[in-house]
């Protein structure tokens, strides 16, 4: 009997030690839904990257430097899970045979092409060039390749980018004013088809502020964004080693006459970044995509490179990060800061 009365105060002593100090439960913990959201970064190591949603499908590019691969995925948040396709190799020697960067997939009248930035091993002669398929899916088919994109005025060149608005096709790059001045700026012309431009180049955007010129004055991997009768360039400025590389925008009415460099107006600070979660330094290089949100709504998505740490420069430390992001009500892009690397995001509806 003593014995089992000792059982009984154990007993006892146990199940209100489960209880608070108070005497009330534990308030429940909500678990994290793991299976309807991700963290970041969707891919690592990814610098540069670049993403097309079309047809139930998401294609994306990044640099490798060596060569020209596409990742297909129906699940982008899922990225790292896909296989990547090598659909392009470069030659052993001559102008697009080293240093490939910033490659971009565009569906442009039916066809795929891919632009990117490539050289002969020297950094000055970095110039555009272009692929084209006609495949359906762009990781089947044959490229073939349509040679450098002869830009007017033929100088140092990268980061190419395209839109077609009003019926016209309007391209974006970084570039040299001339072969002495490394200062890189954002310009723009016409292209009158995918592999052919028409001058002249016009300079949009220069490095002119502050936060434009951490490590030396760039304004690099232009973007376009179309939104509500204006039309933005995202443009990412700063030297790519540096922490404080950041998002700044141009925008125009899209009825402007975008190759005058009057239509465009500058943010006076940054739009993105830099480095505001602490998980994420050298915020840029950007690019976007769209998918089919509820009830016949879009739903926007900014992708990027970043850091995790500080001072990890320009390299593979770069992932993949993307994050949705809204408007304000003047019309212009709300991104929001950059989300840190512990916080889970929703998955992209459908995804």
């Amino acid at each position: 009997m003593k014995n089992y009365l000792i059982l009984l105060w154990l007993f006892a002593i146990g199940c209100k030690s489960a209880e608070s100090p108070s005497g009330t439960p534990a308030p429940p913990v909500t678990p994290v839904d793991t299976v309807g959201t991700f963290k970041n970064p969707i891919l690592s190591p990814a610098p540069d990257p670049w993403v097309i949603h079309k047809d139930g499908f998401y294609y994306v590019m990044h640099t490798t430097a060596t060569n020209l691969r596409i990742y297909k995925t129906r699940s982008i948040s899922r990225l790292s899970a896909a296989t990547p396709v090598t659909v392009w190799i470069p030659p052993a020697t001559g102008p697009n045979a080293r240093n490939i960067w910033a490659p971009e997939l565009h569906h442009i009248d039916g066809k795929w092409y891919i632009y990117y930035t490539a050289d002969n091993g020297v950094d000055g002669a970095h110039r555009m060039f272009v692929l084209e398929n006609a495949a359906a899916d762009p990781t089947t088919g044959t490229w073939i390749d349509r040679g450098q994109l002869n830009l007017p005025d033929n100088k140092w060149a990268i980061d190419g980018t395209v839109v077609r608005l009003n019926g016209q096709l309007l391209y974006a790059w970084s570039g040299w004013e001339n072969d002495l001045d490394r200062t890189q700026n954002i310009y723009v012309c016409k292209l009158t088809n995918p592999y052919t431009a028409e001058g002249p180049r016009v300079r949009v955007s220069a490095p002119e502020l502050t936060w434009e010129k951490e490590g030396f004055g760039v304004n690099e991997g232009p973007q376009f964004l179309v939104h509500g009768g204006k039309v933005f360039i995202i443009y990412s400025a700063s030297f790519c080693g540096t922490d404080q590389y950041a998002l700044g925008q141009l925008s125009a009415d899209t009825t402007a006459n975008l190759v005058a460099p009057t239509s465009w107006t500058k943010s006076p600070n940054p739009v993105f970044g830099p480095y505001a979660s602490g998980t994420a330094y050298g915020v840029g290089h950007n690019s976007f995509f769209t998918t089919p949100g509820p009830a016949g709504s879009l739903e926007y998505w900014l992708v990027y490179h970043a850091n995790p740490a500080p001072g990890q420069g320009c390299a593979d430390f770069r992932s993949a990060r993307m994050q949705p992001f809204g408007w304000k009500p003047d019309g212009s892009p709300d991104f929001g800061s950059p989300v840190s690397l512990n916080e889970y995001i929703k998955r992209p509806s459908g995804d």
